[in-house]
């Protein structure tokens, strides 16, 4: 039986996060032993400790930011945790634990390791100094790479531009649970909740308030369609530090009354229902789970074309890109669709084609075929 460890930076809401804790309570327990080492203090611990034959390594000192004394503690805490579970692989995920996680595998001599790029830790918000520092990183771990896996093509050609990646890396789909998109549950419910009148249309963003969302922009997308579209309601699901500047420009933009921000919402399905356009305004992205799963519910997407969202977001067929930061293009392509019955039908009916590639069940079948793969060429 092979020995699996999963490490992971932490477990906020987040599409890394559940496809990790997903692959870590369903891989075939007859085939592999799993433990899951992470930082504690986020939302979704409680699901780790949920998992049942997983053996858990919380490591107190693993947090975000770079911070040379933290770092240090928490990678000696991640040695002890790899000696201590014995694995035959060690996979690691997110750019912290990436770097950590890989540098302590290595020096207790494990016979393989893998790394998940679920979207690079170096991104365009950043100063040039970290970026680079972050690169550096990058570059500094990778020989202790025995295979890298990403979600989408275009983190693949950008390491590969780096000087990052090499014919060693495989495109694994970051995974959902497709069969609740496909029949959706009544709208009415949620419509009650977040108090919006029946018939009027409904905008959504489902995503954390931080910057590489750029939920300020959307709040400008939804005041662009407002100004042509009165009846329009909008939907930011998620939380996040920018909550109070999202409420201020709300505010200041005269929309406050028609922005609806329930904070972190777990029944995506129900909300999607509920849904005529679905948006998302990120500066970066691996490949937005936010995305696929509007998609697979027939709801077309408008987006920035960051990283890998082309690659699900057929411009003009399923939905409609803009560069990033483009309010007014956003909101041009979510006002065309509000105002265009036969035209958002249309896309709708083409925005579930192709997604079989994003089953969260696939996603673990070919992670447990690449893990028999690795362990059969190191014998």
């Amino acid at each position: 039986m092979l020995r699996v460890l999963h490490i992971i930076t932490r477990l906020e809401l987040g599409g890394a996060q559940r496809n990790t804790l997903f692959t870590a309570g369903n891989l075939d327990r007859s085939q592999f032993s799993v433990g899951l080492a992470w930082g504690p203090g986020d939302e979704l611990d409680s699901e780790a400790m949920e998992i049942e034959d997983l053996e858990r390594f919380e490591i107190s000192a693993l947090i975000r930011p770079i911070a040379p004394r933290m770092d240090l503690r928490a990678l000696r805490e991640l040695r002890r945790a790899i000696s201590s579970f014995s694995p035959d692989i060690v996979h690691t995920h997110s750019s912290k634990a990436g770097i950590l996680g890989r540098r302590a595998a290595h020096l207790e001599k494990i016979p393989v390791v893998i790394h998940s790029i679920h979207g690079w830790g170096f991104t365009p918000l950043q100063s040039p100094v970290k970026r680079r520092l972050l690169v550096a990183a990058e570059r500094w771990v990778a020989p202790w790479t025995d295979h890298f896996i990403a979600v989408s093509q275009a983190n693949i050609d950008q390491g590969r531009a780096l000087g990052l990646l090499g014919d060693d890396t495989s495109l694994i789909r970051s995974g959902i649970d497709l069969s609740p998109f496909r029949q959706l549950p009544d709208p009415v419910p949620v419509r009650r909740r977040l108090d919006i009148p029946d018939g009027v249309p409904v905008v959504t963003q489902i995503g954390n308030l931080k910057s590489q969302k750029a939920p300020l922009d959307f709040v400008r997308v939804a005041a662009i369609v407002a100004s042509t579209n009165p009846e329009v309601h909008f939907v930011m699901a998620g939380d996040g530090p920018l909550r109070a500047q999202v409420e201020d420009l709300a505010g200041e933009l005269e929309i406050a009354d028609r922005l609806h921000l329930p904070g972190w919402w777990h029944d995506v399905p129900g909300l999607l229902a509920a849904t005529d356009v679905a948006v998302l305004t990120s500066r970066h992205e691996g490949l937005p789970r936010a995305v696929v799963e509007a998609l697979a519910a027939g709801v077309p997407v408008v987006a920035t074309a960051v990283d890998g969202t082309p690659e699900v977001v057929r411009d003009g067929i399923n939905g409609f890109l803009s560069p990033p930061g483009e309010v007014e293009l956003l909101g041009a392509g979510v006002s065309t669709l509000l105002e265009d019955d036969d035209r958002r039908k249309m896309m709708g009916r083409a925005a579930a084609v192709g997604l079989e590639a994003f089953d969260i069940n696939l996603m673990v079948r070919r992670q447990e075929e690449l893990y028999r793969c690795l362990i059969c060429r190191k014998s």
